[in-house]
């Protein structure tokens, strides 16, 4: 189809209307310098996300980690940035970047500017969600991390809140 070709309609009164066409693709806004292991545990990411400074934001930040077959990082963005206590997250953003990346699957991880690093009822209904979201598109959600302004950290995983056994790091 040409750029401003008329489709055909029926009715010859009709007004025709444009209708925009898009092209989607994934931007590479900055590098991180990564050692190019495996993704196996809550502490690698921890340790990624703290060399960027995620664990001193004065607000929540929701990152997303995209992860190839044998849970190598081939990517992350940062999805959302919230208020002192609260980020909104929702799956269409999440798995966006992730299905152009190519990931086969992702590690999901905010930060708690507060110090605790305890899951809210927010947090455990947001990674719930996403877990069916990851099911639906074939990209499991291995883990959700939240890290503390003193390095700390809870794991879903860890702490066996992601009960799927194809959602293992590994």
């Amino acid at each position: 189809m040409r750029q401003s070709q008329t489709l055909p309609f029926p009715h010859e009164n009709r007004q025709n209307k444009r209708i925009p066409r898009y092209s989607i693709r994934l931007v590479r806004d900055a590098e991180l310098d990564y050692n190019d292991e495996r993704i196996n545990s809550a502490a690698k990411v921890v340790d990624l996300l703290m060399a960027i400074g995620h664990h001193e934001r004065a607000s929540e930040e929701f990152h997303i980690l995209y992860l190839d077959t044998k849970n190598h990082a081939v990517g992350m963005e940062m999805v959302s940035r919230g208020t002192l206590n609260a980020s909104l997250v929702h799956p269409r953003e999440v798995f966006k970047g992730a299905i152009l990346a190519n990931a086969k699957s992702v590690i999901i991880a905010h930060n708690h500017p507060s110090g605790s690093t305890e899951p809210s009822s927010a947090d455990k209904e947001v990674t719930e969600r996403l877990i069916r979201a990851g099911k639906i598109l074939d990209i499991p959600v291995l883990d959700h991390v939240i890290i503390g302004s003193s390095g700390g950290y809870f794991s879903f995983n860890e702490n066996s809140l992601i009960c799927d056994s194809q959602s293992r790091p590994g």
